[in-house]
């Protein structure tokens, strides 16, 4: 189930960078004592009470402004709302109930989500600021009293909003269908790959970089089983971000790369592998989905004998971390190898999946290091203890050992890559954990 979005909202100047920063636990968002510092909006993501969630911070909203970029940030929050499950209206206490803050929450009550209204700068101690009762007037609930500064009250804020949480579904069941999600810079032809496969013009196919603004589900059955393509707006750079439509969109993305079983890393073959493709690439290595680098456009390179396979190279040479990711060559306006997409698809969702047996990865590792001999320090010797399996999507395996300081990344990498070659773990990350376990 995708984790919750809760959007921060309110004025400017009300402190609502610097709530946001205490929840998150580091200094994400610009705090600076000016109205309108941040401009686009700031997102992590955070848990409370055992509930990962996304929490996203936003500009202040002037409703009446005509100035261009208020009139801009007014849209932008406007988005933030349409995708959030919870949003938290921060107004300040200090200044009272202002002709924005009426503005605003006439612009909340409409949107039908859950509000949790907190009145920040409540800096009194022990005793109750009568000046909160003012807030009711707002017909959004009741008020809490918070100061972010002295972070008071912001555990209050939380468990309010981890009530308005969807509900998860525990009993929710696997009915065997791939989510799949195109990703990749804009114009890369995600848009065109999702046309061929479904046969229908059911995305919007333009020249223009960035068609496609939101995350656009697809599902299909063939003969290889039931997938849902999830066509994603393209991630630029952020010096490139030039309009809040498209801040939105990267949103999206990142909540589609989240939905995904399976990403497909979609890369232009006349431009080869960008800056931008790589930190799209590191989103889903680091979401531990699986992944396929799909090089797009394939018909229009000229080729020789060497093409194809200089071009893997340099594909692997940039993208280091993820060679454990198989490439596939293709063309969506043709069709050129479309239809093979599928079995790579359902091999690197198995991989994904993978469980093995506590007493077959243990023998592989054995092997392993009687292969290559763990490391020492200062006459001390690595030793791996035992080796089990925590869980799957991403395969993650806790290693036992008797010293985590001398599990160096070199060692657990050689682990990693065996355990790989093994199993033919293709196509998917491999988390390792390394605990302490004391020798009997």
């Amino acid at each position: 189930m995708p984790k919750p979005i809760v959007a921060i909202v309110g004025r400017p100047n009300v402190g609502k960078s610097t709530f946001f920063n205490y929840i998150i636990g580091e200094k994400i968002s610009i705090v600076e004592d000016k109205p309108g510092v941040t401009r686009d909006r700031i997102y992590a993501d955070t848990n409370w009470r055992g509930r990962n969630f996304t929490l996203v911070d936003t500009a202040g909203i002037e409703p009446k402004s005509e100035d261009i970029i208020e009139s801009s940030m007014r849209e932008q929050v406007e988005m933030a709302i349409e995708i959030a499950d919870v949003i938290i209206f921060v107004t300040d206490i200090k200044q009272g109930v202002t002709e924005a803050d009426k503005e605003i929450s006439l612009l909340l009550r409409k949107s039908k989500k859950p509000i949790v209204l907190v009145c920040n700068k409540s800096d009194k101690f022990g005793k109750i600021n009568e000046d909160i009762y003012e807030f009711y007037n707002l017909g959004i609930g009741e008020p809490f009293a918070v100061s972010s500064v002295n972070a008071s009250g912001i555990g209050d804020v939380l468990d309010e909003v981890y009530k308005n949480f969807p509900k998860q579904d525990e009993n929710e069941k696997d009915d065997g269908v791939i989510k799949v999600a195109l990703i990749g810079k804009p114009n890369v032809g995600k848009s065109s790959l999702v046309n061929k496969i479904l046969g229908t013009n059911r995305v919007i196919v333009s020249d223009v970089a960035g068609t496609t603004r939101d995350a656009i589900d697809s599902p299909y059955e063939n003969e290889y089983g039931k997938y849902v393509f999830i066509d994603t707006a393209g991630l630029r750079r952020k010096n490139k971000i030039k309009d809040n439509i498209e801040r939105y969109s990267i949103i999206r993305t990142m909540l589609a790369i989240e939905r995904a079983d399976v990403c497909l890393l979609m890369i232009d073959a006349k431009e080869g592998v960008t800056d931008q493709d790589t930190k799209i690439a590191g989103e889903a290595h680091e979401a531990g989905k699986g992944i396929i680098i799909v090089i797009n456009k394939w018909d229009e390179v000229e080729k020789d004998n060497n093409t194809l396979e200089n071009f893997k190279k340099d594909v692997y040479q940039k993208l280091a971390y993820i060679t454990y990711a198989p490439i596939i060559f293709i063309s969506a306006k043709t069709g050129q190898r479309v239809n093979k997409l599928f079995e790579m698809i359902n091999e690197v969702n198995k991989n994904n999946s993978m469980r093995v047996s506590t007493g077959m990865l243990n023998q592989v590792i054995n092997e392993a290091i009687a292969i290559t001999q763990p490391p020492t320090d200062k006459g001390r010797r690595l030793k791996i203890l035992y080796v089990t399996q925590a869980s799957t999507k991403p395969p993650t395996f806790i290693v036992f050992v008797n010293n985590k300081d001398i599990f160096h990344f070199s060692y657990e990498r050689y682990l990693v890559n065996h355990i790989r070659k093994e199993f033919k773990m293709g196509g998917t990350p491999i988390r390792v954990i390394a605990r302490e376990k004391e020798e009997e």
